[in-house]
Protein backbone atom coordinates (compact mmCIF):
# COMPACT_ATOMS: atom_id res chain seq x y z
CA UNK A 1 0.00 0.00 0.00
CA UNK A 2 -1.26 1.70 1.99
CA UNK A 3 7.12 5.73 -0.43
CA UNK A 4 8.96 9.72 -1.95
CA UNK A 5 10.46 13.23 -2.21
CA UNK A 6 7.35 14.57 -2.60
CA UNK A 7 4.63 13.62 0.26
CA UNK A 8 1.67 14.25 2.70
CA UNK A 9 -0.93 15.52 2.98
CA UNK A 10 -3.60 18.49 1.76
CA UNK A 11 -5.26 19.40 4.43
CA UNK A 12 -5.96 22.93 5.73
CA UNK A 13 -4.78 22.29 9.13
CA UNK A 14 -1.68 21.12 7.94
CA UNK A 15 -0.88 23.18 4.85
CA UNK A 16 -2.74 26.68 6.57
CA UNK A 17 -4.60 27.36 3.48
CA UNK A 18 -8.47 26.32 2.03
CA UNK A 19 -8.24 23.06 -0.46
CA UNK A 20 -8.40 24.16 -4.33
CA UNK A 21 -12.00 23.51 -5.88
CA UNK A 22 -12.64 21.16 -8.64
CA UNK A 23 -11.18 23.61 -11.63
CA UNK A 24 -8.01 23.69 -9.90
CA UNK A 25 -7.69 19.91 -9.09
CA UNK A 26 -8.74 19.03 -12.56
CA UNK A 27 -6.51 17.92 -15.07
CA UNK A 28 -6.15 19.85 -18.49
CA UNK A 29 -7.43 17.78 -21.42
CA UNK A 30 -5.12 15.89 -23.29
CA UNK A 31 -4.76 13.13 -26.40
CA UNK A 32 -5.80 9.89 -26.07
CA UNK A 33 -2.69 7.50 -24.42
CA UNK A 34 -1.66 6.11 -27.93
CA UNK A 35 -2.52 4.17 -31.14
CA UNK A 36 -5.58 2.06 -30.44
CA UNK A 37 -5.79 3.03 -26.83
CA UNK A 38 -8.60 5.89 -28.12
CA UNK A 39 -12.06 4.92 -26.28
CA UNK A 40 -13.63 2.95 -29.45
CA UNK A 41 -11.29 0.53 -29.45
CA UNK A 42 -11.02 -0.21 -25.99
CA UNK A 43 -12.78 -3.37 -24.40
CA UNK A 44 -14.11 -2.42 -21.02
CA UNK A 45 -16.91 -4.32 -18.39
CA UNK A 46 -19.21 -1.82 -19.55
CA UNK A 47 -19.92 -0.81 -22.82
CA UNK A 48 -18.54 2.83 -23.33
CA UNK A 49 -17.96 3.44 -20.27
CA UNK A 50 -14.93 3.54 -17.48
CA UNK A 51 -15.22 0.97 -14.65
CA UNK A 52 -13.07 2.61 -11.53
CA UNK A 53 -12.64 0.45 -7.90
CA UNK A 54 -11.77 1.57 -4.95
CA UNK A 55 -12.31 0.81 -0.99
CA UNK A 56 -14.87 1.97 1.68
CA UNK A 57 -14.21 3.82 3.30
CA UNK A 58 -12.05 6.14 0.70
CA UNK A 59 -9.70 7.50 2.91
CA UNK A 60 -8.85 11.37 2.60
CA UNK A 61 -5.77 12.68 0.84
CA UNK A 62 -6.53 10.06 -1.73
CA UNK A 63 -10.34 10.72 -1.63
CA UNK A 64 -12.39 13.75 -0.38
CA UNK A 65 -15.35 13.28 1.73
CA UNK A 66 -15.39 9.50 0.96
CA UNK A 67 -17.04 10.08 -2.10
CA UNK A 68 -14.42 8.88 -5.27
CA UNK A 69 -16.78 9.87 -7.56
CA UNK A 70 -16.49 13.63 -6.42
CA UNK A 71 -12.95 14.43 -7.95
CA UNK A 72 -11.36 15.72 -4.97
CA UNK A 73 -8.59 13.82 -3.51
CA UNK A 74 -5.28 12.47 -5.30
CA UNK A 75 -6.69 9.47 -6.06
CA UNK A 76 -10.22 10.38 -7.46
CA UNK A 77 -8.48 13.62 -9.36
CA UNK A 78 -5.81 10.81 -11.10
CA UNK A 79 -8.08 8.33 -11.90
CA UNK A 80 -10.31 11.11 -13.96
CA UNK A 81 -6.75 12.25 -15.82
CA UNK A 82 -6.29 8.74 -16.58
CA UNK A 83 -10.16 8.44 -17.81
CA UNK A 84 -9.30 11.94 -19.71
CA UNK A 85 -6.54 10.65 -21.54
CA UNK A 86 -8.39 7.29 -22.71
CA UNK A 87 -11.01 9.59 -23.97
CA UNK A 88 -13.42 8.86 -21.57
CA UNK A 89 -15.32 12.03 -19.87
CA UNK A 90 -16.15 12.35 -16.09
CA UNK A 91 -19.35 11.23 -16.82
CA UNK A 92 -17.81 8.02 -18.38
CA UNK A 93 -17.03 6.69 -15.16
CA UNK A 94 -18.63 4.37 -13.29
CA UNK A 95 -17.48 4.10 -9.73
CA UNK A 96 -17.55 0.49 -7.90
CA UNK A 97 -16.36 -0.29 -4.28
CA UNK A 98 -14.01 -2.64 -4.16
CA UNK A 99 -12.04 -4.35 -0.78
CA UNK A 100 -8.38 -3.61 -1.03
CA UNK A 101 -7.44 -7.39 -0.78
CA UNK A 102 -9.97 -8.36 -3.30
CA UNK A 103 -8.17 -6.07 -5.80
CA UNK A 104 -5.46 -7.39 -5.37
CA UNK A 105 -5.90 -11.25 -5.24
CA UNK A 106 -6.20 -13.70 -8.47
CA UNK A 107 -9.34 -14.05 -10.17
CA UNK A 108 -11.28 -12.62 -12.85
CA UNK A 109 -12.06 -8.37 -11.83
CA UNK A 110 -15.31 -6.69 -12.24
CA UNK A 111 -13.45 -3.41 -12.71
CA UNK A 112 -11.16 -1.98 -15.43
CA UNK A 113 -8.77 0.14 -12.83
CA UNK A 114 -8.81 -0.10 -9.78
CA UNK A 115 -6.90 2.77 -7.24
CA UNK A 116 -6.24 2.26 -3.78
CA UNK A 117 -2.81 3.01 -2.86
CA UNK A 118 -1.62 -0.10 -4.02
CA UNK A 119 2.37 -0.57 -3.79
CA UNK A 120 3.85 -2.35 -6.93
CA UNK A 121 5.73 -5.46 -6.27
CA UNK A 122 6.26 -8.59 -8.11
CA UNK A 123 4.35 -10.90 -5.52
CA UNK A 124 1.66 -8.57 -6.29
CA UNK A 125 2.07 -8.89 -10.28
CA UNK A 126 1.75 -12.26 -10.01
CA UNK A 127 -2.14 -11.88 -9.43
CA UNK A 128 -2.87 -9.15 -11.45
CA UNK A 129 -1.51 -6.44 -13.61
CA UNK A 130 -0.23 -3.33 -12.05
CA UNK A 131 0.50 0.29 -14.09
CA UNK A 132 3.29 2.87 -14.35
CA UNK A 133 3.79 4.03 -10.53
CA UNK A 134 1.83 6.88 -10.36
CA UNK A 135 3.10 8.18 -7.02
CA UNK A 136 6.55 7.88 -4.70
CA UNK A 137 5.40 7.07 -1.03
CA UNK A 138 6.99 6.07 2.44
CA UNK A 139 5.92 4.23 5.29
CA UNK A 140 5.38 6.50 8.68
CA UNK A 141 5.16 5.47 12.20
CA UNK A 142 2.20 7.46 14.14
CA UNK A 143 1.77 7.15 17.96
CA UNK A 144 0.12 9.13 20.65
CA UNK A 145 2.29 12.22 21.63
CA UNK A 146 2.31 10.23 25.24
CA UNK A 147 3.40 7.02 24.58
CA UNK A 148 7.20 5.78 25.01
CA UNK A 149 6.42 4.90 21.62
CA UNK A 150 6.35 8.34 20.36
CA UNK A 151 10.03 9.22 21.52
CA UNK A 152 11.73 6.58 18.76
CA UNK A 153 14.25 7.52 16.81
CA UNK A 154 16.06 4.39 15.09
CA UNK A 155 14.20 1.53 14.06
CA UNK A 156 15.60 -0.29 16.88
CA UNK A 157 13.29 1.54 19.17
CA UNK A 158 10.65 0.15 17.82
CA UNK A 159 11.00 -3.42 18.36
CA UNK A 160 9.63 -3.66 22.13
CA UNK A 161 6.49 -1.71 21.20
CA UNK A 162 3.45 -3.43 20.09
CA UNK A 163 2.81 -2.34 16.69
CA UNK A 164 0.02 -2.49 13.56
CA UNK A 165 -0.83 -2.46 10.67
CA UNK A 166 -3.70 -3.11 7.92
CA UNK A 167 -3.68 -6.75 6.77
CA UNK A 168 -2.15 -7.13 3.14
CA UNK A 169 -0.20 -3.88 3.11
CA UNK A 170 3.07 -2.87 3.17
CA UNK A 171 2.91 -1.05 5.92
CA UNK A 172 2.34 -4.55 7.70
CA UNK A 173 5.12 -6.12 5.34
CA UNK A 174 7.53 -3.33 6.63
CA UNK A 175 6.62 -4.02 10.46
CA UNK A 176 7.34 -7.94 10.10
CA UNK A 177 10.39 -7.61 7.58
CA UNK A 178 12.17 -4.28 9.16
CA UNK A 179 11.05 -3.74 12.42
CA UNK A 180 11.00 -6.89 13.20
CA UNK A 181 9.28 -6.55 16.88
CA UNK A 182 9.63 -8.78 19.68
CA UNK A 183 5.53 -8.81 19.71
CA UNK A 184 3.26 -9.87 17.38
CA UNK A 185 1.63 -7.04 15.54
CA UNK A 186 -1.89 -6.61 15.67
CA UNK A 187 -3.34 -6.54 12.26
CA UNK A 188 -6.52 -4.64 11.07
CA UNK A 189 -8.71 -4.96 8.33
CA UNK A 190 -9.41 -1.56 7.73
CA UNK A 191 -7.36 1.32 8.97
CA UNK A 192 -10.30 2.84 10.79
CA UNK A 193 -10.01 -0.58 13.12
CA UNK A 194 -6.05 0.77 13.36
CA UNK A 195 -7.03 4.45 14.43
CA UNK A 196 -9.06 3.25 16.89
CA UNK A 197 -6.80 0.57 18.58
CA UNK A 198 -4.47 3.46 18.19
CA UNK A 199 -6.75 6.03 20.29
CA UNK A 200 -7.79 2.91 23.05
CA UNK A 201 -4.29 2.12 23.50
CA UNK A 202 -4.71 -1.83 22.66
CA UNK A 203 -1.34 -0.94 20.24
CA UNK A 204 1.65 1.41 20.85
CA UNK A 205 2.13 2.66 17.34
CA UNK A 206 0.37 1.78 13.85
CA UNK A 207 2.41 2.27 10.79
CA UNK A 208 0.49 3.98 7.81
CA UNK A 209 1.61 5.53 4.05
CA UNK A 210 2.97 9.12 5.16
CA UNK A 211 0.37 11.48 3.72
CA UNK A 212 -2.10 9.16 5.34
CA UNK A 213 -0.13 9.75 8.84
CA UNK A 214 -0.48 13.85 7.82
CA UNK A 215 -3.95 13.32 7.72
CA UNK A 216 -4.54 10.79 10.29
CA UNK A 217 -2.51 13.53 13.16
CA UNK A 218 -3.66 17.24 11.68
CA UNK A 219 -7.59 16.08 11.21
CA UNK A 220 -8.58 13.00 12.61
CA UNK A 221 -6.47 12.24 16.04
CA UNK A 222 -4.71 15.58 17.34
CA UNK A 223 -3.16 14.08 19.71
CA UNK A 224 -1.03 11.89 18.17
CA UNK A 225 2.10 12.70 16.18
CA UNK A 226 4.42 11.35 13.48
CA UNK A 227 7.35 9.32 15.17
CA UNK A 228 8.94 9.02 11.79
CA UNK A 229 9.10 7.69 8.21
CA UNK A 230 11.13 4.89 6.97
CA UNK A 231 14.25 5.12 4.49
CA UNK A 232 13.61 3.40 0.84
CA UNK A 233 14.03 -0.28 1.57
CA UNK A 234 17.00 -1.19 0.37
CA UNK A 235 17.36 1.67 -1.99
CA UNK A 236 14.12 1.12 -3.42
CA UNK A 237 11.20 3.33 -3.97
CA UNK A 238 7.70 2.37 -3.28
CA UNK A 239 5.21 3.49 -5.56
CA UNK A 240 1.43 2.56 -6.28
CA UNK A 241 0.49 1.81 -9.26
CA UNK A 242 -3.06 1.42 -10.87
CA UNK A 243 -4.57 -2.31 -10.87
CA UNK A 244 -5.92 -4.13 -13.58
CA UNK A 245 -7.24 -7.70 -14.74
CA UNK A 246 -3.90 -10.17 -15.14
CA UNK A 247 -3.74 -9.71 -19.32
CA UNK A 248 -6.17 -6.96 -19.23
CA UNK A 249 -5.63 -4.88 -22.71
CA UNK A 250 -5.54 -1.76 -21.07
CA UNK A 251 -3.01 -2.54 -19.52
CA UNK A 252 -0.76 -0.66 -22.09
CA UNK A 253 -2.80 2.42 -22.84
CA UNK A 254 -3.13 2.85 -19.08
CA UNK A 255 0.63 2.92 -18.88
CA UNK A 256 1.01 5.03 -21.15
CA UNK A 257 -1.44 7.42 -20.03
CA UNK A 258 0.51 7.42 -16.65
CA UNK A 259 3.76 7.75 -18.30
CA UNK A 260 2.20 10.68 -20.13
CA UNK A 261 0.81 12.66 -17.13
CA UNK A 262 4.19 11.81 -15.13
CA UNK A 263 5.96 13.34 -18.35
CA UNK A 264 3.85 16.60 -18.43
CA UNK A 265 3.93 17.42 -15.20
CA UNK A 266 0.47 16.96 -14.27
CA UNK A 267 0.97 14.45 -11.56
CA UNK A 268 3.26 17.19 -9.82
CA UNK A 269 0.66 19.34 -10.30
CA UNK A 270 -2.34 16.82 -8.75
CA UNK A 271 0.52 16.01 -6.42
CA UNK A 272 0.99 20.15 -4.92
CA UNK A 273 -3.41 20.13 -5.44
CA UNK A 274 -3.48 17.51 -2.73
CA UNK A 275 -0.69 16.41 -1.03
CA UNK A 276 1.73 18.72 0.70
CA UNK A 277 5.46 18.33 0.97
CA UNK A 278 6.42 16.08 4.00
CA UNK A 279 10.02 17.88 5.27
CA UNK A 280 9.20 18.09 8.72
CA UNK A 281 8.80 14.24 9.09
CA UNK A 282 12.10 12.90 10.36
CA UNK A 283 13.61 9.83 9.03
CA UNK A 284 14.29 6.65 11.43
CA UNK A 285 17.97 5.23 10.99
Amino acid sequence: MRLGAVLTVLAAAVVGCAPQEDTAAAPPAGPSAGTGCAKGRLTTVADGRLTVGTDKPAYAPWFRDDDPAGGKGFESAVAYAVADRLGYARSDVIWQTVPFNSAVAPGRKKFDLDLNQISVSDERRRAVDLSSGYYTVRQAVVALKNSPAAKATTVADLRHAKLGAMVGTTSLDLVNDTVRPDRQPAVFQKNDHAKSALRNGQVDAIVVDLPTAFFITSAELPEARIVGQFPSAGGRAEQFGIALDKGSGLTACVNRAVDSLREDGTLARLEKTWLSEAADAPVLT
